[in-house]
């Protein structure tokens, strides 16, 4: 979707972009000036193309609308976070109250896309990080995860742009992100294992060097159901 303006941070996108690019884990991609509009006739013209090398009727009323269908959903549902126009907007204000300890947000629902197959990513990302002289919106987690959910993804690269995007926003290391997610590309196709869950973390400042921080954090998300 093309997010709200008045729930978007295009400025804030634009700089989470570059810190990401100096870390070295934002997502491969080239310039375009194509607006999302032009995207979708591009993509239904291409995926028409798709369908008809497969065999497909697309004069049937059941295929007819499905590659526009497609690009629709790829442009404005599956895919608005590869824009930092849609870049969500982050509410950090001053910890006045000097809270010190962990803050996390546990079981956020990841819908992702696997980017070597371009089938689906789903599970869940826990996230944490202890407060300095800033501390969060809840939700705002929540919003991050879905904003780098929403492109082609690998999961560990995911999970790394969700820590240094609160890095950047938080002004501290001491994060922790974990995600357990199945992939369709495993378990729908190849081996088609459908058991299979892969675990990804990243742990910054005290979580990585501090055990007891870590420890902690991994508890406190296994107690009620987490990973």
């Amino acid at each position: 979707m093309s997010l709200d303006c008045g729930k978007t941070d295009y400025e804030l996108g634009k700089r989470v972009l570059a810190y990401l690019e100096n870390k070295g884990v934002e997502t491969p991609r080239i310039k375009d000036q194509i607006s999302p509009a032009a995207k979708v006739d591009v993509i239904e013209k291409n995926f028409k193309e798709i369908l008809t090398v497969m065999g497909l009727d697309l004069t049937d009323d059941s295929l007819k609308d499905t590659p526009r269908r497609v690009a629709t959903m790829f442009i404005n549902e599956m895919y608005w976070g590869l824009d930092p126009q849609n870049f969500p907007k982050i509410t950090a204000v001053e910890n006045k109250m000097g809270y010190e300890s962990m803050v996390i947000e546990k079981n956020i629902v990841v819908h992702s896309t696997c980017e070597h197959h371009f089938v689906m990513i789903d599970g869940y990302a826990h996230v944490a990080y202890i407060p300095k002289d800033k501390v969060l919106g809840l939700s705002k987690m929540n919003r991050v995860v879905e904003y780098f959910s929403r492109r082609p993804q690998i999961q560990e690269r995911l999970t790394e742009q969700i820590y240094y995007t609160l890095e950047h926003v938080l002004e501290t290391p001491d994060i922790a992100v974990l995600i357990s997610a199945k992939h369709y590309c495993v378990k729908a196709r190849g081996v088609e294992d459908i058991n299979c869950e892969t675990i990804t973390s990243k742990m910054g400042g005290c979580f990585k060097e501090d055990m007891n921080s870590r420890n902690e954090f991994l508890s406190l998300i296994r107690s009620a159901g987490g990973v």
